[in-house]
């Protein structure tokens, strides 16, 4: 059975349990068919000296790695850095002590993670594949910067067995970057399997839902609010339930305050565990998301997993998501288009095939992604490209 080695910025710890959930997902969804192993390194400016945490989760081997850096202006980048290092060798060290030596690396997230993977393949031949799903290289976020990260970034980027970006509009947007493969392709984010099982509960008002991490550059949520009142004025046959938290949060429940919307019209449910955000799936009878970029957003995938319709912005990978069978698309920053399409959803949304647009999400279940993942680990190791 073949060994993987994870390696990602961004995991869940002990500060954050969603910071990078997906990622989690994919190794639960590859240890269906292989060993997976993760080692997350996290400065921790509480720490005086390294802590190592091993724990199994859901059959995935995860070794934590709490390092010590200063906090000072001057000093903290140069201790982060060693730290990091120091770090890495001393979860690797307990990696191959406690979990053997890895047959495939796979890097989440460049550069630094991608760099280790590109070191270990050069020191100890294994290969390794990039998973991306950072929005910095959009123009919007206009977050690619530096000469160093861009030349560490190609050679990873070129010497890795695959490159799977979460959508092909990524893909697009990182060649155009110079990262250049002849090896890209796309990985999809996982949805949990209860989202699949779940049932369609509809209420006497017809219920919209926007599941975000209430970050207003990003999703707009503000923007929502406005259509919303747009819509209250012409027809009062519907609700709004928003989910979720952020830096942000506060902010958006003020503005919606002071935008005097109807008593009852929105209702914040703030931050739930997964199986809750299901139910609140399953009662919606459309799902809202505003964004003014994206890449693959996990929620549109979870809407389609639970039957409900779509109605999104057109950026990013959604259009390689959401067709006509299961959603409609608008322009961003485009209110009146939103407000006018919750509008037509509300008369039309029977029109949509609940179970079709189920089946078309199983591309995003763990049976689906795991297998992937796991021919492309198993074309690595023979190839040893």
């Amino acid at each position: 059975m073949l060994k993987v080695l994870y390696f990602s910025p961004w995991y869940p710890h002990r500060y954050d349990a969603m910071l990078g959930l997906f990622v989690r997902k994919h190794a639960e969804a590859v240890a269906r068919r292989c060993q997976v192993c993760v080692l997350y390194l996290f400065a921790d400016e509480k720490v005086r000296r390294y802590e190592v945490v091993d724990q199994v989760t859901n059959g995935v081997r995860e070794f934590y790695v709490y390092y010590p850096f200063l906090n000072f202006p001057l000093l903290r980048p140069l201790t982060k850095a060693l730290g990091f290092v120091l770090a890495f060798l001393k979860g690797y060290a307990r990696v191959k002590k406690c979990f053997g030596k890895p047959d495939v690396t796979q890097a989440n997230v460049l550069t630094r993670c991608g760099l280790l993977s590109y070191l270990l393949k050069v020191c100890s031949g294994i290969p390794y594949l990039v998973v991306e799903h950072w929005t910095r290289y959009l123009p919007h976020k206009d977050g690619y910067r530096g000469f160093l990260r861009k030349r560490v970034s190609e050679l990873v980027v070129r010497n890795a067995s695959y490159v799977l970006p979460v959508s092909e509009h990524l893909a697009g947007v990182m060649r155009d970057w110079g990262l250049k493969s002849d090896h890209y392709g796309v990985v999809h984010n996982v949805v949990d399997d209860f989202f699949y099982d779940s049932e369609k509960v509809h209420a006497a008002k017809f219920r919209f839902l926007h599941v975000s991490c209430f970050s207003e550059r990003e999703k707009n949520v503000c923007g929502i609010l406005r259509a919303l009142k747009r819509l209250a004025e012409r027809r009062g046959d519907f609700t709004m339930v928003m989910v979720g938290v952020g830096p942000d949060y506060e902010m958006v429940r003020r503005y919606a305050e002071e935008l005097h919307l109807p008593d009852g019209l929105v209702s914040f449910l703030g931050e739930l565990p997964p199986v809750e955000v299901c139910r609140c799936f399953s009662e919606a009878d459309a799902f809202v998301l505003f964004s003014n970029f994206e890449n693959a957003p996990v929620v549109i995938s979870e809407a389609l997993a639970t039957g409900t319709p779509v109605i999104s912005t057109n950026v990013g990978g959604i259009p390689e998501m959401v067709d006509d069978e299961s959603g409609c698309l608008i322009n961003p920053g485009d209110e009146e288009a939103l407000c006018d399409r919750m509008g037509w959803m509300i008369d039309h949304h029977a029109g949509y095939d609940a179970e079709r647009v189920r089946e078309k999400a199983r591309c995003y279940g763990y049976d689906e992604v795991g297998r992937f993942l796991v021919s492309c680990y198993e074309e690595a190791v023979r190839t040893g490209r």
